[in-house]
């Protein structure tokens, strides 16, 4: 159980936090366990996750690019979908995530859940998927998010959060009762798995740490020192 600090009422020059620990006691990972296929090993703690009433958002996870310059920056996206050829999310074509993809398609995936003491890292490659599948997706959302895509110009700067709702009110009568389509700045994206790495937190900080590489068509396991 995490343990609980009161911190001082103004910000000091300096916090000393490197008491703040826990030891991880909830399980343990072992090569024999691992499924032959990094796909199947995810797929099963997903699942976990799914079930764990600790976890709020299971799809939740850490998008990480980087410019061609090298300029990395991380943000929280939602799964919206995957197989063994793909993770794949939705999101603004004119964001920073998406400018950072079209000039540099290497990629890092997180998902950190912290009640199971797990966490799964994907490198991979992010490549636009077909329209169609944008449009698919788009249409199975709530009407309201998506007249908020149209209204929110993603990463630009805001004066005011009335600007926002301003637009939305302006989208809204735009469209009216008709159909929402999808904006033209809006696509899904694929992320192609080059690595995956399965880590299981442990006593002392002697984790499980599992990576799967492909080689010659097959994936390979190797276990990592923590």
């Amino acid at each position: 159980m995490a343990m609980s600090h009161d911190l001082p009422k103004q910000p000091p020059d300096l916090l000393d936090v490197s008491s703040w620990r826990r030891d991880y006691l909830h399980a343990e990972l072992h090569r024999k366990d691992l499924h032959t296929e990094p796909i199947d090993q995810f797929h099963s703690w997903l699942d976990d996750a799914r079930k764990c009433t600790s976890i709020l958002e299971a799809t939740a996870m850490v998008l990480s690019t980087a410019s061609a310059e090298g300029e990395v920056s991380s943000r929280i996206v939602l799964l919206k979908g995957y197989d063994a050829h793909g993770f794949r999310f939705f999101t603004n074509t004119e964001s920073l995530k998406a400018r950072q993809i079209a000039s540099n398609t290497s990629v890092s995936l997180l998902f950190y859940w912290e009640a199971m003491e797990r966490q799964i890292r994907i490198n991979g490659r992010a490549g636009i998927l077909p329209r169609s599948e944008t449009e698919a997706y788009f249409s199975s959302r709530p009407r309201e998010s998506r007249l908020g895509a149209w209204a929110s110009r993603q990463s630009e700067v805001l004066p005011e959060r009335k600007r926002l709702e301003q637009a939305l009110e302006e989208v809204r009568q735009r469209f009216g009762e008709d159909e929402v389509p999808v904006p033209e700045f809006w696509s899904g994206y694929v992320v192609t798995p080059g690595s995956y790495e399965f880590w299981q937190g442990r006593s002392s900080r002697l984790h499980d740490r599992f990576r799967y590489e492909k080689k010659s068509g097959t994936w390979t396991i190797a276990r990592l020192s923590p």
